[in-house]
């Protein structure tokens, strides 16, 4: 059996090794490592594989989020709204910028930010709400677009775990996540499903005006070299990573597919298990599992996480602490207590390895690990 990985970036590469080099050597012939021919190509790819208008390229996907803010001109002291349970980067950005994070909780099945807490954390200082697509599924983007609309804010949609998810509206309209909002942003971190080989990421919008301003404010605020418009940064995705990512995006559908039927693989062994929650699929989204996570019931998971690593078998927990119990984001208005479903979620996930490469030796082995350590568990406690 292969040694199983949470990510096996090897074994994906090596299916697409010749077009890789090809892609990768193309780039080194032309020696045009900043803003080549590829970055252009891959944007222009990208926005018709999404249907998004306009794909701006960036260097990470938390400059897309930066980007993303003062592309819409928000200022210290604007409020963001934000979920507590969520990577740190979500509130990173608002704090660099002088923003006010507000923090509130998540839905208890998804994960995804609950729409009904937005609009209670509404103030006339909210300028903008960012919902995170966590795990690989869409947050409720109808409920969410239409508080927007209601209150005239900003939907800068994170969509960093979920590059090709499917939302569907109620009238049956169909839009990929990072299409919907004001703008989306993603990255391209390698162990993301679309994934290059260092750092990159990207901004979605349908807005023209703001996709040139975007654009500008990512090459130090210039539209013609040394004419400054804009306050901006230095954030660039690199001409190789562009090329890999266009060998990448071809196969991203079929990524995507590897990755659900691994999914419901796990689905199969843990549905009617007394002890593991599997995923709830959101009902207006589809998944396309950037982590399959487990929320556990009866079970010590530090010790579920060194009995699957004794058994070769890698476990992640995204994320062990909600934002506002981490030293950075302490705010005196938010106690432990606060946001219990984040902090329930923070004692209870448990991630499994999931990725394209994934073959069912390796699915069966770690299954029948997780459920081995709860037969010793019960064992144990009799």
């Amino acid at each position: 059996m292969k040694r199983i990985q949470m990510v096996d970036l090897v074994s994906q590469h090596d299916k697409i090794r010749a077009e890789l080099d090809l892609a990768i050597a193309r780039v080194i012939n032309s020696a045009v490592f900043i803003n080549g021919p590829d970055v252009k190509a891959f944007g222009e790819e990208l926005a018709a594989y999404t249907g998004a208008k306009f794909v701006i390229p960036c260097a990470n996907g938390t400059d897309a989020l930066q980007i993303a803010m003062m592309a819409l001109g928000l200022k210290p002291g604007d409020e963001v709204i934000v979920p507590a349970f969520t990577y740190v980067a979500t509130a990173e950005v608002i704090a660099l910028l002088g923003l006010t994070p507000v923090l509130i909780d998540v839905n208890e099945q998804t994960f995804c930010v609950e729409p009904e807490l937005i609009e209670k954390a509404i103030t006339a200082s909210t300028k903008a709400i960012v919902p995170v697509h966590l795990f690989g599924q869409c947050a409720d983007m109808e409920q969410i677009l239409t508080l927007a609309q209601k209150h005239n804010l900003f939907v800068i949609e994170d969509t960093a775990q979920a590059i090709g998810a499917e939302y569907t509206f109620a009238d049956g309209t169909k839009k990929q996540a990072g299409t919907m909002g004001t703008i989306g942003t993603t990255s391209f971190f390698p162990s993301k499903n679309l994934g290059c080989m260092g750092d990159g990421g990207a901004l979605f919008t349908n807005d023209e005006t703001l996709a040139k301003k975007i654009l500008m404010i990512a090459n130090h605020g210039q539209s013609v070299q040394y004419i400054h418009e804009e306050v901006g940064v230095n954030s660039r995705l690199d001409t190789i990573q562009a090329a890999i990512l266009r060998v990448k995006l071809k196969n991203l559908n079929s990524y995507k597919i590897a990755r659900q039927q691994a999914a419901a693989c796990y689905d199969r062994y843990f549905l009617d298990h007394p002890n593991f929650q599997i995923p709830v699929r959101a009902p207006k989204s589809t998944h396309v599992f950037h982590q399959y996570t487990l929320k556990l019931t009866g079970v010590d998971r530090k010790v579920l996480r060194e009995f699957l690593a004794s058994k070769g078998v890698p476990s992640m927990v995204y994320y062990p602490y909600p934002l506002h119990l981490q030293k950075a984001y302490s705010n005196k208005k938010y106690k432990p207590g606060h946001f219990p479903v984040s902090e329930l979620l923070c004692e209870q996930v448990i991630s499994l390895p999931i990725s394209s490469e994934m073959d069912d030796e390796q699915l069966e082995y770690i299954c029948s690990s997780v459920t081995e350590f709860c037969s010793i568990q019960i064992k144990n406690s009799n």
